[in-house]
């Protein structure tokens, strides 16, 4: 299959130019003006007006995650399908074990409920214990697998959170076998005690969810894995960062030089805790970990995005149903943690990040794509349009206007936290390993199964 892009503005992170794209065979093969073609291609897409992204690449999605309410509403088959939708084409996801599970053990698992996956997608591996055999565990994943990120848990404990010696001794092991630790930063002990006082105050309701987990419960616990992850000379990417307060550990730690890279989410970045005000209904779907702070955190969140504070921007894709949600309508502990958002990603940024200067276009690039690919090891194939890349494409038409709803969404839930939000940007072509697997507003009927790929971070 030969695909030529015409006519598009291609942007990178390092910079952007009016050019043609060539693909063939699932690959881009030439960039240009006035590109010599040996044949006529099987396809050619008119990107007049619009703009040429690398597919994107969100670092952080839970497809399919085991909870007392059951399995996250998305599995592999219909996240991927939300993905591709909104232009991203490769995600990581996790494995994350049950207590004693071998390691090698739950990636068998987690690979075949990944068959159905679109996209080409990773896995992150959650050491949840620490045992004699750990560290041989991760060193074998490394080397048998090829996944070299760990994800650890600082909240959570009664499952699978780590205490800070289990934490510590992870770091060590990881950081010496060269790979990265990715951590949630959340002090669960002190988030327990508020939430138990809550609880014997008889305050149940999803407003207290937010206060149950304050921004200095984040912050703190940033701080903590930092240090911890210079003691054990290991490379730290810190997930889902919510709180202004948690921003200038993360300021400090890069301008030492220590290995540090720090993600945020759209509902950070958009949303406030004002959403905590209603009933129930309204309520719960907002119900996500950490939860939602001050526009004083959102505006600090983006002037750390513009400034390279933050690397990253992912999802943290995890929805639940209302029915699911209910399941904590008496007592917020045990409405599920999550909300989905993997098929609004790019739109969102678009609109409240690049359209209003907060961000520019190739920072876009950068925070939506490249830099995950760089950081978790996939930036010879992913996160940049240049010859030998994978043919991972999205012609974005700047104009085209939208209205988010559950009504009309691919992820298979009847909740949006965006709900009506108008964003102003769309993918109207997304092209997946050299296939166009979107076009004209709707998805392929038939799409290849995605890729495994491997986490190698530099």
């Amino acid at each position: 299959m030969t695909l030529l892009i015409k006519n598009g503005t291609i942007i990178n992170a390092d910079g952007s130019r009016k050019a043609d794209v060539l693909i063939q065979n699932g690959k881009i093969t030439d960039i240009g003006s006035d590109l010599n073609l040996v044949s006529v291609p099987d396809k050619i897409i008119d990107a007049d007006g619009c703009s040429v992204f690398p597919g994107g690449m969100d670092p952080h999605v839970h497809m399919h995650l085991p909870t007392p309410a059951g399995f996250s509403s998305d599995d592999f088959l219909t996240g991927s399908k939300a993905a591709l939708y909104g232009g991203t084409t490769t995600f990581i996801d996790f494995v994350t074990p049950k207590k004693d599970q071998l390691l090698a053990d739950a990636i068998e698992l987690r690979k075949s409920e990944a068959k159905g996956c679109l996209t080409d997608y990773a896995f992150h591996v959650s050491p949840v214990e620490w045992r004699n055999t750990m560290e041989q565990e991760i060193s074998d994943c490394m080397e048998h697998e090829g996944f070299r990120s760990f994800k650890v848990y600082m909240a959570y404990k009664d499952s699978i959170g780590l205490d800070d010696d289990a934490l510590f001794q992870v770091m060590k092991a990881v950081g010496k076998a060269g790979g990265m630790v990715t951590a949630h930063c959340e002090l669960g002990d002190e988030i327990e005690i508020l939430r138990n006082k809550f609880a014997v105050e008889n305050k149940l309701s999803a407003k207290y969810h937010p206060l149950s987990r304050p921004a200095e419960a984040e912050a703190l616990a940033v701080e903590k894995a930092i240090g911890l992850a210079a003691e054990a000379n290991c490379p730290l990417y810190i997930v889902h960062v919510s709180s202004k307060e948690s921003l200038k550990y993360i300021a400090e730690a890069k301008k030492n030089g220590q290995e540090v890279y720090a993600e945020t989410c759209p509902q950070y970045l958009v949303l406030d805790d004002s959403k905590f005000e209603g009933t129930f209904e309204q309520v719960s779907k907002f119900v996500f970990s950490p939860p939602l702070r001050k526009k004083l955190d959102n505006e600090a969140l983006w002037a750390a995005l513009k400034d390279g504070v933050i690397d990253t921007i992912g999802t943290d894709h995890c929805p639940f149903t209302q029915v699911q949600k209910d399941r904590g309508k008496d007592d917020f502990r045990k409405i599920p943690n999550g909300a989905g958002g993997v098929e609004h990603r790019l739109s969102l940024i678009y609109t409240y990040g690049v359209l209003t200067n907060k961000i520019t276009i190739n920072q876009f690039v950068a925070l939506t794509s490249a830099n995950a690919a760089k950081i978790f090891g996939m930036s010879s194939a992913k996160g940049k349009i240049v010859e030998g890349a994978d043919a991972d494409l999205v012609v974005w038409n700047p104009e085209t206007e939208k209205i988010i709803s559950a009504q009309n969404h691919y992820s298979n839930c009847d909740l949006d936290i965006y709900e009506d939000y108008t964003t102003i940007g769309y993918p109207e072509v997304v092209i997946k390993n050299g296939v166009v697997v979107k076009e004209k507003n709707q998805l392929a009927d038939r799409i290849s199964p995605g890729k495994l790929l491997k986490t190698n971070p530099l």
